[in-house]
């Protein structure tokens, strides 16, 4: 158990709002902000969202596609709470079908990507790691995003970077 000035760093500003604003995670700021300045997101459209966990992602993708809309998740641990309008596939990206993750949609509008490696501490190797994911998630886009597509993925800054 961390300390409570440890505690009091996770619990900033950005927490407490995403907490009275009903989201699951501080992180989806992170979303808000990229939505506002590239338009990744409209009504209607169909999201992918990988490393779903804890779901504030979710949460406002749903909000932005509407009911007409759909958001698909993905993570290899269950949701704390159910995001209405969203399905959940409970699974590893690396072992999932491109077939298990459409369902019976044609393509997705936006592959959003916040996936995050087990960490080891060993800076090198949990770099390595999330460009891995970042280069899956990538692919997957490649196949599975409809024409003129939005792409967003979070990777550990390091020396992959570039060439991703």
């Amino acid at each position: 158990m961390g300390s409570l000035r440890d505690r009091n760093k996770r619990h900033d500003a950005f927490f407490r709002k995403a907490r009275e604003q009903g989201f699951a995670a501080r992180s989806v700021f992170k979303l808000e902000d990229l939505d506002r300045r590239f338009r990744l997101l409209r009504p209607g459209e169909r999201v992918l969202d990988l490393g779903c966990r804890p779901g504030s992602w979710m949460q406002y993708a749903a909000g932005v596609v509407g009911a007409h809309g759909a958001v698909v998740g993905v993570d290899r641990q269950a949701l704390p709470q159910a995001i209405p309008g969203a399905r959940v596939i409970l699974g590893d990206i690396y072992t999932l079908s491109d077939e298990e993750l459409l369902g019976t949609l044609r393509a997705f509008d936006a592959v959003l990507s916040d996936m995050a490696p087990d960490t080891t501490g060993i800076r090198a190797t949990d770099q390595a790691r999330s460009a891995a994911l970042v280069e899956e998630a990538l692919g997957r886009a490649e196949r599975l995003l409809a024409p003129g597509g939005a792409f967003v993925a979070k990777i550990f800054q390091g020396p992959d970077v570039t060439a991703i």
